[in-house]
């Protein structure tokens, strides 16, 4: 059985070929710059292929996709026919869709009034289904793959704001979460590795790269997390301010004179690691503190601080801890940011093997010490697979 899986932003359709029977990657691309001129990258095994390609839409787009899968040097099917069925990552289902659903014409049509709440993301992805659909042949059918639809089990206690309740009834303003493709990805794989049954595990999974969330997963289920009702929230990330008093936000915009669109891009775009260490990427912020620059020392403080301060909070949520999960570029390779951040949580029963933990980067292990009451683990994570798994098993395959 062969899944195409499809990631699609404003100016880019990202896709990964999987063979289901057993999991590996047959080709992988991506479609850049859509709408501005094109270009597109395409690998299969050994041979990768870059074109500059005119990609007026997203349709445009997907038919070199289909190009290259079928007729270019890197072919790897005789024809689209080959494909059981096309898995789509959607950013957000809202309180509309709890898991994997089939992509009928009403479902997109969902997802396009759901763009209210991710106007950057949810737009992109109603184009790329309807590019696929326009595409392919109407035999093979699609799912959406919600982002939300992980942290749909949270509690009413910790999604809705202490704000006015009508502003939910009437607005849909609440907690809704995001990453959850690779939070249940990653805590699924460690189960799955461990021979554990989900449903008996306490963990809390640290999502940490330029976009960062941590989530408290109690028996297989979300019952909270970071994000809230845009990714902007949280801890401390590459660009984005995390969590912050409001009221810090509108002082700053009487006295900036600025409008909303224009406070909303300081707070996503021109703040957090950059904003106070001069550095969106974690490798380059570590090398500046190393250095001896203050800022750039104080930012990587923040962060550390508050993934500590998650990792108690949820344990305390879930009445216990058994394991702490890092994934995502930074809790995959920055072993630095692991030690810090479990250093002091030997009251939780974590006790790091610095050791183990210095020399584990993206590959699946255990970093603390043997007999320790809650263990640490690196998790790779993997969303495009998630999703190729959520899209057989909707359709029974």
């Amino acid at each position: 059985m062969k899944i195409l899986v499809v990631n699609a932003g404003s100016s880019s359709l990202k896709y990964q070929l999987f063979n289901l029977a057993d999991e590996s990657v047959i080709a992988k691309g991506n479609c850049e710059r859509i709408g501005i001129d094109g270009r597109i990258t395409h690998v299969a095994g050994d041979k990768k292929i870059e074109k500059d390609i005119n990609f007026p839409t997203h349709t445009e787009a997907f038919m070199s996709v289909v190009e290259e899968l079928t007729k270019g040097e890197a072919a790897v099917l005789s024809s689209m026919d080959e494909i059981g069925a096309v898995g789509h990552r959607v950013v957000h289902g809202g309180e509309v869709y709890s898991g994997t659903v089939d992509a009928t014409e009403d479902v997109i049509k969902t997802i396009e009034d759901l763009s209210r709440l991710a106007p950057l993301h949810n737009p992109a992805n109603a184009l790329a289904l309807r590019a696929c659909k326009k595409v392919l042949p109407e035999s093979v059918p699609q799912a959406a793959v919600f982002d939300t639809a992980f942290h749909a089990t949270i509690p009413e206690k910790a999604y809705i704001y202490g704000m006015p309740y009508e502003y939910y009834e009437k607005y849909n303003v609440r907690k809704y979460g995001f990453h959850g493709s690779s939070h249940s990805f990653v805590t699924q794989d460690l189960a799955l590795h461990l021979g554990k049954d989900i449903s008996t595990m306490k963990i809390v999974s640290c999502h940490l790269g330029n976009g960062s969330s941590i989530t408290a997963v109690d028996g297989g289920k979300s019952v909270d997390t970071s994000m809230g009702f845009t990714p902007l929230d949280g801890i401390l990330m590459g660009t984005r301010a995390g969590a912050l008093d409001a009221s810090a936000v509108t002082y700053m915009m009487k006295k900036l004179d600025v409008s909303p669109s224009e406070m909303e891009n300081i707070l996503n775009k021109q703040s957090g690691l950059l904003g106070i260490g001069g550095f969106s990427d974690n490798r380059d912020l570590t090398n500046a503190f190393n250095a001896g620059d203050k800022k750039a020392r104080l930012a990587a403080d923040i962060l550390r601080y508050g993934i500590k301060k998650y990792i108690g909070a949820y344990a305390a949520v879930m009445n216990g801890l058994d394991y702490v999960i890092f994934t995502g570029g930074i809790g995959e390779n920055a072993v630095e940011v692991r030690e810090d951040v479990c250093s002091d949580l030997e009251f939780l029963g974590i006790e790091l093997d610095k050791e183990v933990n210095g020399s584990s980067r993206g590959e699946l292990k255990r970093v603390t010490k043997d007999g320790s009451k809650t263990e640490v683990w690196v998790v790779p994570t993997n969303e495009e697979l998630l999703i190729a798994r959520n899209t057989k098993e909707l359709f029974g395959f």
